[in-house]
């Protein structure tokens, strides 16, 4: 594990200068140079967006050419929005949907506070129990939603909230969460398959799979 993770960061440390680039020249970075970066690097890494939330437009595009999708989220609002209406809408039609998310019932050694207490630093609006009670609002809204579909699974796992990977058989969308800022405003990348990258949103994904728990469907 810690050779892939060298491996990542080496490949990220080869595509940075070009990634700079892209970003001091707009909303919009050099994609077409960032391609070229990860053809030669082998990262897979298709372009950079300044924010994640301004990813959700391809998202929702990227969606409605999935054969399936995985996704590994800290808080989970993206899936009540308009980049998954078309999965709950049921016009995806999709071999399974895996959805993580923390766990809100764990209260002793939680990662979900330990998340709560870093944005608590930099967002004084925040409460420590506001996050637990928006994963369980989120909850209790995809309990419901994924009723009508049949290859919908949600889990729920307790484990470091470092990233959120929304995965396709074709791509991976990935933001690496920072101590001192919510997910919405940190960059997200985009990673086609194959590639270092969405080996590594794979990695990660089945990782906290395999330690998760099913969330019983909702009646």
């Amino acid at each position: 594990m810690t050779a892939f993770l060298l491996g990542v960061l080496s490949s990220l440390a080869a595509s940075g200068v070009l990634l700079v680039l892209g970003f001091l020249r707009g909303s919009r970075p050099l994609w077409w140079l960032v391609a070229a970066c990860s053809w030669c690097t082998g990262t897979g890494l298709g372009r950079v967006y300044r924010q994640q939330s301004s990813a959700e437009r391809d998202i929702a595009r990227e969606l409605g050419r999935a054969r399936w999708i995985k996704v590994l989220a800290g808080r989970g609002n993206v899936l009540t929005r308009e980049a998954f209406s078309a999965l709950w809408s049921g016009e995806l039609p999709l071999e399974s949907v895996q959805i993580l998310l923390p766990d809100p019932r764990i209260r002793a050694d939680s990662w979900l506070d330990r998340r709560s207490h870093d944005v608590c630093r930099f967002d004084p609006g925040f409460t420590p129990d506001l996050l637990r009670s928006q994963v369980r609002t989120n909850f209790d809204y995809l309990e419901h939603a994924a009723r009508a579909q049949r290859n919908v699974e949600l889990h729920s796992f307790n484990l470091p909230n470092t990233c959120r990977i929304i995965a396709t058989d074709r791509a991976a969308y990935i933001t690496f969460y920072s101590s001192s800022a919510h997910g919405r405003n940190s960059p997200c990348l985009y990673a086609r398959a194959p590639g270092l990258l969405y080996s590594f949103a794979l990695q990660q994904f089945g990782s906290a799979w395999s330690d998760s728990s099913p969330v019983p469907a909702a009646r």
